[in-house]
């Protein structure tokens, strides 16, 4: 099941699948690559046509509580590993922006940061880690963290439910796939490979 291909991706792995790849993205460092936007909003343009993999209800609780978990999980590896958590390989891999970008998040909002990073791409992989890891308090995060999920998964899977009974849309869902995938891959494609161009020039008798 590959999570870029998302119409085959729901329609392959389904309900089951789709919690999987939220959980993952929430509360695996690994997940920070996968469109998670893009496959919720399909998600509920699928739920709204005549044949749905699932019904709209069940996925506005199954996937925000999939998203609670993987929270509950990046939050007790940060608490677990400490400061180990963001010094890793992958983070390493991802780049200080990101990681810096979510310490202003909590240092401006504090634990409102839990809720609006559920809209800010890697910013919401990195922030359970964080959380844990600075000592924030379990349950002020939890509380924060199922209102966000809720907020973030159940409204993205509506929207797309409302607008996939729009024609224009249901008709080229295809172009609207591809397009919201592409937001999330390109900019992340350019972070990553300008992160890599930039520790190549910065290491010794590195060739340009």
């Amino acid at each position: 099941m590959n999570p870029f291909d998302v119409d085959n991706f729901l329609a392959t792995g389904g309900l089951i699948g789709l919690c999987i790849l939220i959980f993952i993205e929430t509360g695996l460092l690994i997940g920070f690559v996968f469109p998670g936007d893009s496959v919720l909003f399909t998600a509920g343009v699928f739920a709204a046509q005549p044949d749905p993999f699932a019904p709209l209800w069940l996925l506005c609780v199954a996937v925000p509580m999939a998203a609670i978990v993987g929270d509950q999980v990046g939050y007790f590896i940060g608490r677990r590993l400490g400061t180990g958590a963001v010094e890793g390989r992958i983070v390493r891999w991802i780049g200080p922006e990101p990681l810096e970008k979510t310490h202003r998040y909590f240092e401006r909002f504090g634990a409102l940061t839990v809720f609006f990073a559920r809209f800010i791409g890697i910013v919401r992989t990195l922030t359970p880690l964080v959380a844990g890891f600075t000592g924030m308090s379990h349950r002020v995060f939890t509380i924060f963290s199922v209102l966000g999920s809720f907020t973030w998964a159940a409204g993205i899977i509506v929207l797309g439910y409302f607008l996939g009974q729009v024609p224009i849309i249901r008709d080229h869902i295809e172009v609207f796939i591809i397009a919201s995938v592409v937001t999330v891959v390109v900019p992340t494609a350019i972070t990553l490979v300008h992160r890599r161009v930039r520790n190549r020039r910065q290491v010794p008798g590195a060739r340009g």
